[in-house]
């Protein structure tokens, strides 16, 4: 497929772009013409079966454990390059042995979850061998998924949220003037609203920090590889739900690789508990792994 030069530069850093924000679809950065949109598939899981009192591990005599998988439909659409329209969609298939009385019990349930929509904006700043922008994305989560049973998909809240950021792609540094460097800095806050059969699911404010270079590249064939480097910080406020939310805590980091062929995107990723504390006794979230294809048009 022909692509003129322009979306080539485009899409060259829209795929640093597209890893940061984890509570947008991948690609909420691309593209950046306008009338573009990009579509993606992307599995995530997370889960253990260690047992935290606060920041201790604890004995876990009855086994309980939790583990979550969703495989998210998403998509983006850009009016303008500062202004687009994102959505996604998860399908669960989740897990978890809970405890009854003075022994446990199994407990699992899957089909599709919460709608999140976002309005991604964006005002960029360009110069010769940079750009830059700050970022303003409010979202909302709405009750798509089942709120029945003793392990809900979703505990049928209206929920909203805000992000706010900043990001920067280019090349800095003069012994290295081909390596383009990328760096993001994202707060952003959910407020859960109250759902069905009382549930309610705590705040949620996080953090996340992205630093990452393109260490091999084929400007003419356009194709490349990024490393990065992810970091996520999460406070949750306390639950009173059936679903799967974890109060307290959490920093979580690992690597992330991305492999591009033209408008054609891989990623991987995987995240590994750095610190966490519970409110009173809970499972750690455990190892995060995501992997997902995408393409922008």
């Amino acid at each position: 497929m022909d692509m003129n030069p322009a979306r080539i530069h485009w899409l060259s850093f829209l795929l640093m772009a597209s890893l940061a924000h984890a509570h947008q679809p991948v690609m909420d950065m691309a593209p950046r013409w306008s009338g573009g949109y990009g579509i993606q598939i992307r599995h995530e899981s997370y889960g253990s079966d260690k047992l935290l009192s606060g920041r201790d591990s604890i004995v876990n005599p009855l086994g309980l454990e939790r583990h979550i998988r969703k495989t998210w439909l998403e998509a983006v659409y850009t009016m303008d390059k500062s202004m687009r329209i994102t959505a996604k969609l998860p399908y669960l298939n989740q897990s978890r042995r809970e405890q009854s009385g003075m022994g446990s019990i199994f407990e699992s349930n899957e089909g599709w979850g919460d709608l999140i929509l976002g309005l991604p904006l964006k005002r960029y700043t360009n110069a010769p061998r940079a750009t830059w922008n700050y970022g303003f994305t409010p979202s909302m989560r709405l009750p798509t998924g089942s709120s029945a049973g003793n392990f809900p998909l979703s505990d049928g809240s209206l929920d909203l949220a805000l992000s706010l950021s900043y990001s920067y792609e280019g090349y800095p540094f003069k012994d290295h003037p081909d390596r383009l460097f990328y760096q993001l800095y994202d707060v952003f806050v959910w407020i859960n609203g109250d759902g069905d059969r009382g549930m309610r699911e705590g705040n949620e404010v996080g953090l996340d920090v992205n630093w990452g270079f393109k260490p091999w590249f084929d400007d003419e064939n356009v194709t490349g590889t990024y490393l990065m480097w992810d970091i996520s910080a999460r406070y949750a406020g306390t639950s009173k739900t059936l679903t799967a939310p974890l109060s307290g805590s959490r920093v979580h980091s690992g690597p992330v690789f991305v492999r591009y062929w033209g408008t054609t995107m891989f990623r991987a990723d995987w995240k590994f508990p750095v610190w966490e504390k519970t409110d009173g006794f809970a499972l750690s979230r455990g190892n995060e792994f995501s992997i997902g294809l995408g393409m922008a048009f």
